[in-house]
């Protein structure tokens, strides 16, 4: 008793004063030190038990993988099944967990076929925490294979399926298995919503993000701080950054992932002052940051010139708070550096922090060189990216760019034939956009769309129409030697100018534009469609790889540079 109400101290001085102590008691005892937190003390009274039963081995299992301690329940399961004891279904479920955790795959499948041995392959249980351990894993297939072999499915085997596909990248997938588990006569609940609500803002369809979000209200989920924190990112993803603060707003207790989210969400728009004012809003509430709260302060700084502050950041982290920056942090203060011009001092940075820098923080100061077009540096930084990551073609198309620009034709023919000889092909261009809750896709110079012809002609007349407003295409951004003529096609049939020319001929007048790019928005892109929107007086909202561009009245609201 008093180990389940956790007073400890007066477990264990009934337990000294006991005259015979046997496994029982013992197992009580050490559930009791589970219960609290003591590892420690759990183990070492394990250590001297002259005697184990099952459910000895089995609270220590699933007390390390509670506190995820991993490897150390992973072990003492080994142990467990080398002494001959049989684990029961909370320990393997446990287990299987701690092989998700750890993404051990390998030991997760050698898992499974003592879940078989044990006669547990068909439980509800088991089979749901098999399942989730797949797909954490990577192992989609695997995974689903589980829950199909289940002979009837809960709610928890379908939020597994749903939570597995939302962490794989499979979100069209996911709003599947959704609507499926509604038409079986399941009703979601807050983790079928985080998974459902997170596909909606990978796949940027605010529509059906809009319908769950009402469907979480009617279902009571919308005071979920978990809920909440999904529909807040959900919303700022899909371009809508008011009904983000308006979800945060309305937020009764707000935790530290729900401000966190919000400082990202304004980090994402381009609004870093107001990203800054919140998380000095949050240290007066007595909320500490942690370091994804940072990372995404130091982004917000990144991606609006605010260099001192984000230095000052850097320093808050570790000094105050304690925080061991990661490679992502610094990443952020590369970009920052970059941008602002100060070259050598983000190169210095890379190679004096006191973690390995990766492919992504070189890649970010190969495309500062871009910015600032020094090809001397984009070379040797080119060569730190593909040692690398030789297969990145980012990084061939960044250095190519930065040749192309310069007119340096030969070199731009050797970064080509570097790629053919290693078969690295270029990432296309893809832009994306709903309506009506259809998203429509569209490629660069795409033939392929029913009504491509239309848009063919339209962005003639659109880009006439821009050229009588100021417009002068930046042909230097086309990689190719070819006349000016081939080069201005090229430009105005960029994946998200077709985008945008459909969105103009099929929503109504006023009405804002919502377009999604896999990859950053180039200069030219950016330029026109400044210009497009104080034409046709629309919003246009852009997300690319990176963050979102907001159009209106021939401005944009981040800072134009590349």
């Amino acid at each position: 008793m008093y180990s389940k109400f956790g007073n400890l101290q007066a477990a264990v001085s009934l337990y000294n004063v006991m005259v015979v102590k046997n496994v029982m008691s013992r197992n009580i005892l050490i559930n009791g030190h589970l219960l609290v937190g003591d590892l420690d003390s759990a183990k070492k009274l394990f250590d001297e038990m002259p005697e184990r039963n099952a459910a000895t081995w089995n609270a220590l299992v699933v007390g390390y993988i509670q506190f995820e301690f991993n490897e150390e329940g992973l072990s003492v399961f080994r142990e467990m099944h080398v002494s001959g004891f049989r684990p029961d279904d909370f320990t393997l479920s446990s287990v299987l967990r701690g092989c998700a955790g750890l993404k051990a795959l390998s030991v997760g499948r050698q898992v499974h076929c003592c879940v078989m041995k044990c006669g547990f392959g068909i439980h509800l249980v088991v089979g749901s925490s098999l399942a989730h351990m797949y797909m954490k894993c990577g192992s989609l297939e695997e995974g689903e294979a589980v829950i199909k072999s289940m002979p009837i499915r809960n709610m928890v085997a379908w939020n597994t399926l749903i939570a597995g596909n939302a962490q794989n990248g499979y979100g069209e997938s996911v709003l599947a298995l959704y609507s499926m588990m509604k038409m079986a006569g399941f009703r979601p609940d807050k983790i079928t919503f985080v998974s459902v609500l997170s596909s909606c803002s990978e796949l940027a369809t605010l529509g059906q993000g809009q319908q769950i979000h009402a469907e979480v209200i009617k279902t009571s989920a919308s005071s979920v701080i978990g809920v909440i924190s999904t529909l807040i990112s959900m919303y700022s993803r899909c371009g809508c950054l008011e009904d983000s603060i308006k979800v945060f707003m309305e937020c009764e207790v707000a935790d530290l992932v729900s401000w966190s989210s919000m400082v990202a969400a304004y980090g994402f728009h381009g609004r870093g002052v107001e990203a800054v004012e919140l998380f000095e809003h949050m240290e007066k509430e007595g909320l500490e940051p942690n370091d994804v709260t940072f990372l995404s302060l130091l982004y917000a700084c990144s991606h609006c010139g605010l260099k001192d502050k984000g230095l000052e950041f850097l320093n808050l982290m570790t000094e105050k708070y304690g925080i061991k920056p990661r490679v992502q942090h610094y990443t952020c203060i590369v970009d920052l550096l970059g941008r602002s011009g100060c070259l050598n001092e983000a190169e210095a940075m890379i190679r004096s922090m006191p973690v390995k820098g990766d492919a992504i923080i070189w890649k970010t100061l190969l495309s500062a060189c871009k910015i600032h077009k020094n090809a001397d540096m984009a070379r040797q930084v080119a060569e730190e990216v593909l040692k690398l990551d030789p297969q990145d073609s980012a990084s061939y198309v960044l250095l190519s760019n930065i040749h192309a620009s310069a007119k340096r034709w030969q070199e731009v023919s050797v970064v080509r034939k570097t790629m053919r000889d290693r078969r690295v092909k270029k990432e296309p261009g893809i832009s994306w956009l709903e309506i009506k809750n259809q998203v429509y896709q569209f490629c660069m110079s795409d033939k392929a769309h029913p009504q491509s012809d239309e848009i063919d002609l339209y962005l003639k007349e659109l880009t006439a129409e821009m050229k009588s407003h100021g417009y002068m295409p930046d042909t230097s951004l086309v990689l190719h030697d070819m006349d000016n003529e081939e080069k201005e096609y090229r430009l105005s049939h960029h994946s998200e100018k077709m985008a945008i020319a459909f969105a103009l001929m099929n929503t109504p007048a006023g009405a804002p534009i919502r377009v999604m790019k896999n990859l950053r928005i180039c200069s030219d892109c950016h330029v026109a469609i400044k210009i497009i929107s104080a034409i046709k007086n629309r919003e246009i909202i852009v997300r690319d790889a990176s963050r979102f561009h907001h159009f209106q009245n021939g401005k944009c609201s981040c800072r134009d540079y590349w």
